[in-house]
Formats: structure tokens, C-alpha cells, sequence
């Protein structure tokens, strides 16, 4: 952007809150793709020019009207908590923080509206108050903002009972911007939210989320031990697989990674195999005999009243492991893993000897297609990029699907390509390109001459 371009825009937003401290504007260009030591050196100084915070889809509409006028690319951020760089500007220009637009519109039996910057612990604070909750949230959820799930995200601490985000039904309507010339508001319903959902922000500035809820439980947090790495991941199988036990979360750890969970330490005797879970206070009854079926043994139990109180195991599990570990060894990276069912537990304890510690094994059970699948986090002892390669082409051969964390284009990512229809809204709601510019291979930005 020239000086004199990015000082119109900012006589244009006079009304609007617009940040243009160098050190606040570099802290608000960025997320967690710390995580991964390729991502590091690939996004360093990577900034926007200036961050605009809209207070509501009006104050959206006018910023977008400008960045089109004068060809300023956009990056939307909410909390930033996603992983693989999706908010970080490559080619500088406006930071759209949808962090102030926190209306919840509403609250009914089995459905909630809300605008883009809700926290999704806040939505499902006022959900429960109904006797409802959200469907799915990521380990973030205190943080993350819900058109930062949608647009970033996948699944969750929920995905065991009702599978990712994208499956049909996890997502009613979205209310988008366009960045064109004179934009638009699109409400987005049914099918057609597929064409923005998971699309890193290349194609509409989402103002509004529709999501269905789930009927709220008592949510028992427990923590199963076992001797044995395979025990527990069969226990796991065979939890998920018990369709008449209520669960929200079978989260399974190898040793040694429970020893970085330090505020757990007297719940997980060292060198221990552990298995995290959410489960609906009605079926803990059925618990103990599937836990000695496996020899494992409960070491941990809170009910759903002592929710509030101390640490949340939701906290230590999907991609707050990776947190957790990183706060203890910062060579430790991650990977993103679904094995295929039809391999299922025999891969993975292929994969658990064939790496040892190199790759430390971290399971989560999710729903998919009607089946329980084993997804996996897995830890990795980071050497170089070409061994993280290696061990990334090793999983694929075997047939494992890598949604890859180390790469900041989509395509590289794990979709290998963009959804066609994502690709013809693009065409028809950012026609130059404005949108998070960069992030496909698809779509090439050229910057333009000053206005």
C-alpha cells in the first residue's frame, strides 16, 4: 500500500476505530503458527499496515467499500488462535478485527444467531442457560471468536458426537460482506454456506453466524490410566463406539505426554498411557466395568457442579496439547491426522513403534460419515523440515490423510483443491482479489498501482 493510499483510507474510516501502532498492528498480525518451525521464517515480518476494528455490519460495509476503491488487501482476524498463519497478512494492507462485534441476536431451543465476534464460551454460557450448548468448540473455545471457528477451524471437543464442522447440518446460515466496488450483504443458508466455510477468509467478510445447538448435559471430566499405549486406544475405540453412553470428548495420550500437563501430575502416574474424557454424568455408571475391561484404572473424576472449579481437562486436549508441550520443549511441533477406518487401530500401533518418540502418539475420537474414527495430533520431536517431510510422506503412504499444519496455502494444507463452488463465489464477491491474498495457489495477487 503507498503512504498516500493508506493516509486516504484512514480519512475515510474517521468514525471507525482504526489502530496504526507499529507494535499493535504487528501483535494483531499474527496467530499461532508459532507451532511450526516452517511457518516461522516463512511469515516472519509478515504485517498489515494499519488494523480496523468495526463495531457492527455497517462500519464492515464502509471499510469494505474503501479497501475496494483504493485496491487495499484484507486479512479478517478474530482471537487469532488459528495455527496455520490463516491471519497473517502477506501483502500488508487493512487487519479487519471482527473482535468488538459481540451481539449474541439470539437464543432459541436447538438454534442461536449471532455476529461474527462472539466468544464461543459466551454463546454457550447464555445457550445453557435454556438448556442448550454448542454442538462442537475448539480447546480455544474461552477465546476463539465463532466466524473465527468457522472460517478456520474444523472440529472439537464435541466431533465424537457430532462430527466436523463442514458436515451437513453443523452450520445454518452465514451473513457475508463482499469486497466489492459497491458491496453486498449475502446470507448464505443450508448447502451454500459450504462456499465460505474452512475458506481461511478468501472470500467474504462474515458478519453473522446461524448454528444449531445441542441439548445441554452434566459433563463428568475423568481421566483413565493405563500401562498399556494400545489398551487405552482401544478403550477409546470401544467408548466412542458405545452409542448408548453420552460423550462429548475421548481425548488418548502416549506417554510421555501427560508429563506436560504439570497442574495434572498427581492424577497420571509417570510413564503412564491416559485417557481424557467429557461424559454425560448419566452414563458414568457404565464407565468403570469398560475401563477394567481394559485395564485401565480412573484416577480423576469431576462432576459437572465442580465445573468451574480448578482446570478444565478440555483444556489440555486437541490442539491445547500441542500448547502444553511447547510451553515445556519448544522443538516439539505437531501434526494433524485422520486414519482411515478401514486401518484404523492396527495403523496406529504400526505408526506408535515405527516412531517411538519421535512421533509421540495423541488421539482424538471423532464422528465421521456415521463411523468413529481415530483423528490424531500427533507430537513430533522437530530435527529438520526435510525429516518432518519424511515422516509426513511415511503417514500418507500408509495411508493416512495429513490436513498438513506447516504450510500456510490451502491447497498444501490437506484439500489439494479448493471447492470449485468456493472458487465461483470468490470470482463473484472479491473480483480483485483482495481477500486474504496469497493463501492459494489458486488465486495469485498482483498488487496494485496506486489509485
Amino acid at each position: 500500500m503507498t503512504i498516500k493510499n493508506l493516509d486516504a483510507l484512514i480519512h475515510s474510516l474517521a468514525d471507525i476505530e482504526v489502530i496504526t501502532d507499529a507494535s499493535q498492528v504487528a501483535k494483531l498480525s499474527q496467530d499461532y503458527h508459532t507451532f511450526s518451525p516452517v511457518l516461522v521464517p516463512l511469515l516472519a515480518g509478515k504485517v498489515g499496515d494499519l488494523v480496523v476494528r468495526p463495531a457492527n455490519e455497517e462500519e464492515v460495509l464502509k471499510v469494505a467499500a474503501m479497501c475496494a476503491r483504493y485496491r487495499i488487501p484484507v486479512t479478517v482476524r478474530g482471537a487469532g488462535t488459528g495455527n496455520y498463519g490463516q491471519c497473517v497478512p502477506l501483502h500488508g494492507g487493512v487487519i479487519l478485527d471482527m473482535t468488538k462485534m459481540q451481539d449474541i441476536l439470539w437464543v432459541k431451543p436447538g438454534v442461536a444467531r449471532v455476529e461474527a465476534g462472539v466468544k464461543l464460551a459466551a454463546l454457550d454460557k447464555q445457550a445453557r442457560e435454556i438448556g442448550w450448548e454448542m454442538r462442537m468448540a475448539p480447546s480455544t473455545y474461552r477465546t476463539a471468536t465463532i466466524a473465527g471457528f468457522v472460517a478456520g477451524g474444523s472440529g472439537g471437543i464435541g466431533s465424537i458426537q457430532y462430527g466436523l464442522l463442514g458436515d451437513r447440518g453443523n452450520i445454518l446460515a452465514l451473513r457475508v460482506v463482499t469486497l466489492e466496488d459497491e458491496p453486498r450483504v449475502i446470507e448464505l443458508r443450508g448447502d451454500d454456506v459450504q462456499k465460505v466455510n474452512h475458506a481461511w477468509g478468501i472470500n467474504g467478510i462474515i458478519t453473522q453466524v446461524e448454528i444449531p445447538l445441542a441439548a445441554a448435559y452434566p459433563w463428568a471430566e475423568v481421566i483413565v490410566t493405563f500401562d498399556d499405549f494400545m489398551n487405552a486406544a482401544k478403550f477409546g475405540q470401544s467408548l466412542g463406539n458405545a452409542d448408548g453412553m453420552i460423550k462429548k470428548l475421548i481425548s488418548v495420550f502416549a506417554s510421555p505426554i501427560p508429563q506436560y500437563f504439570h497442574a495434572l501430575h498427581s492424577h497420571i502416574p509417570e510413564g503412564s498411557h491416559s485417557a481424557f474424557l467429557l461424559l454425560a454424568e448419566s452414563s458414568l455408571e457404565l464407565l468403570p466395568g469398560l475401563v477394567q475391561q481394559f485395564g485401565g484404572q480412573i484416577t480423576y473424576q469431576k462432576l459437572a457442579h465442580e465445573a468451574g472449579k480448578g482446570v478444565s481437562l478440555a483444556e489440555f486436549t486437541w490442539n491445547h496439547t500441542t500448547l502444553h508441550a511447547r510451553s515445556v520443549d519448544t522443538s516439539i511441533t505437531y501434526l494433524q491426522s485422520v486414519i482411515p477406518p478401514d486401518k484404523g487401530l492396527p495403523l496406529v500401533e504400526h505408526l506408535y513403534h515405527y516412531f517411538g518418540d519421535e512421533v509421540m502418539m495423541h488421539l482424538e475420537f471423532m464422528r465421521m460419515n456415521g463411523v468413529v474414527v481415530v483423528g490424531a495430533l500427533q507430537l513430533v520431536r522437530y530435527t529438520t523440515a526435510q525429516r518432518l517431510n519424511e515422516i509426513i510422506r511415511y503417514h500418507e503412504a500408509k495411508g493416512v490423510f495429513i490436513a498438513n499444519p506447516h504450510t500456510y496455502i490451502i491447497e498444501d494444507g490437506g484439500r489439494k483443491v479448493i471447492d470449485p463452488e468456493q472458487l465461483k463465489f470468490k470470482e463473484m464477491v472479491d473480483p480483485y482479489r483482495l481477500m486474504n491474498p496469497g493463501k492459494s495457489k489458486m488465486l495469485q495477487f498482483n498488487i496494485p498501482d496506486d489509485k
